[in-house]
C-alpha cells in the first residue's frame, strides 16, 4: 500500500497546518495507506508551530505592543538545546490584530515584534529565526528598531528572516499597504517614509529582494542588524526534514488556503512541489480555493488540485487519492516517470 507524505500549510483563518494534515491522513489510513505528517509554513502564521515539532523546546510568553499599540500576549519558541529562538511577526504584530477598516495604517507599528525579538535575544539563543509573514504594519521596521534600541539591541545573536515574498523595501507599502488599511494617500505617505528611512540606515535596502517582507521590517533588520533574508518555505522544509521523508514516499500532498498566482512567489505549495519533483515524487494539492486554474497547477508540476475546505472533505481527498494510487501501480513513482 502507498506511503503518502502530507505537508500542507495552514488554511488561514480556518484550519491549522496540523489540522489539515491530520484530516488528510485520516483518509489515507482508512484506505489502507501509510501517512507521514509534516505540517509546514512559509514564514507566516504557523511557522512557530511547524518548527516547534522539529526543534522541540518551550514557549516563552510576554505582553507586547500590537500594531495599534494595545497590549497583547505573544510567544517565542526557545529550542530544546537553547540555541535557536523562533519568533513570528504575526504573533506580536499580525494583520489579524488590527481592523483594516478603522486602523490608522500610517501609525501602525512593528514595535511589538521588536520587543519580542529583544526578549528572544536575552534568552541566550545564538540565532533567531523570524517568520516575516502576516504583518499588520507598513512602517519599514522603524517601530521594531526603536524597541530593540531601547532594550539594548540584539547583542551577538544572529537573525535570519524567513520571507514569504521577494518585494523590495521601497515597494512594501505600495504592494501590501492596501490590505492593511492604507488608502492611496496613506500609501504615498508610507512610501515616502520608507525612502526617508532607507537613506538613514547603515546600508540601503532599496532594490534588494525580500527587504520589503513584513512591512519592510526585513529590510530594516538587514540594514541595521545584518540579518540574513532567506526563503521562508525553504528554511522551514530544511528544518523539518521533508527531503528525508520523501525518500520513502509514493506521493506527497501539500496545500494552502488559496492557490493563486502568489503561490508561485515562494509560498508553501511551491516549495514542497519543487522538493518533491526533485525527489521524483508526484505532488497533489488540497486547497480551500483554487484561484490559479490549470496554468498555476502546471507551473507547479501538480498532478491534481482538490478543493477541500473542511476536515470531512480533506479526509475524503486522502481516501480517494490512496485508493487511486493503490490501483494504478505497486510503484506509483516509477509509473509516473
Amino acid at each position: 500500500m502507498p506511503t503518502v507524505v502530507i505537508a500542507p500549510d495552514s488554511f488561514k483563518g480556518t484550519l491549522t497546518a496540523a489540522e489539515v494534515a491530520e484530516a488528510v491522513a485520516g483518509g489515507v489510513r482508512t484506505a489502507g495507506g501509510t501517512a507521514r505528517l509534516c505540517p509546514v509554513a512559509d514564514g507566516g502564521e504557523g511557522t512557530l508551530e511547524a518548527l516547534r515539532t522539529a526543534l522541540g523546546g518551550k514557549l516563552h510568553t510576554y505582553r507586547v505592543h500590537a500594531p495599534d499599540r494595545t497590549l497583547v500576549e505573544a510567544s517565542f519558541l526557545l529550542s530544546e538545546d537553547r540555541r535557536i529562538a523562533v519568533v513570528e511577526t504575526a504573533q506580536a504584530s499580525g494583520l489579524h490584530l488590527v481592523d483594516p477598516g478603522t486602523v490608522d495604517a500610517f501609525a501602525a507599528t512593528s514595535a511589538g515584534t521588536g520587543e519580542l525579538l529583544a526578549h528572544a535575544a536575552a534568552s541566550g539563543a545564538e540565532e533567531i529565526l523570524l517568520g516575516g509573514g502576516g504583518s499588520g504594519f507598513s512602517d519599514g521596521g522603524l517601530g521594531a528598531l526603536g524597541a530593540l534600541a531601547a532594550a539594548g539591541g540584539l547583542g551577538s545573536v544572529r537573525v535570519r528572516v524567513l520571507c514569504d515574498v521577494t518585494t523590495p523595501y521601497e515597494a512594501a507599502a505600495q504592494v501590501y499597504g492596501p490590505q492593511k488599511g492604507a488608502d492611496p494617500d496613506t500609501v504615498r505617505r508610507l512610501t515616502t517614509r520608507l525612502h526617508e528611512a532607507a537613506r538613514t540606515f547603515p546600508r540601503d535596502p532599496r532594490g534588494v529582494a525580500r527587504t520589503g517582507a513584513a512591512g519592510g521590517l526585513a529590510g530594516a533588520l538587514w540594514a541595521v542588524h545584518d540579518a540574513r533574508l532567506v526563503s521562508g518555505i525553504e528554511a522551514v522544509l530544511e528544518t523539518v526534514g521533508l527531503e528525508a521523508l520523501l525518500a520513502s514516499a509514493d506521493a506527497v500532498v501539500t496545500g494552502e488556503g488559496s492557490l493563486d498566482a502568489q503561490t508561485l512567489e515562494g509560498k508553501a505549495v511551491q516549495g514542497v512541489s519543487r522538493l518533491a519533483r526533485r525527489a521524483g515524487v508526484p505532488v497533489y494539492a488540497v486547497v480551500g480555493r483554487d484561484r490559479g486554474g490549470p496554468e498555476v497547477a502546471r507551473a507547479l508540476g501538480l498532478c491534481a488540485v482538490h478543493e477541500a475546505g473542511s476536515p470531512e472533505s480533506l479526509h475524503d481527498v486522502g481516501h480517494r487519492l490512496t485508493v487511486a494510487l493503490s490501483l494504478e501501480s505497486s510503484d506509483p513513482i516509477e509509473a509516473r516517470k
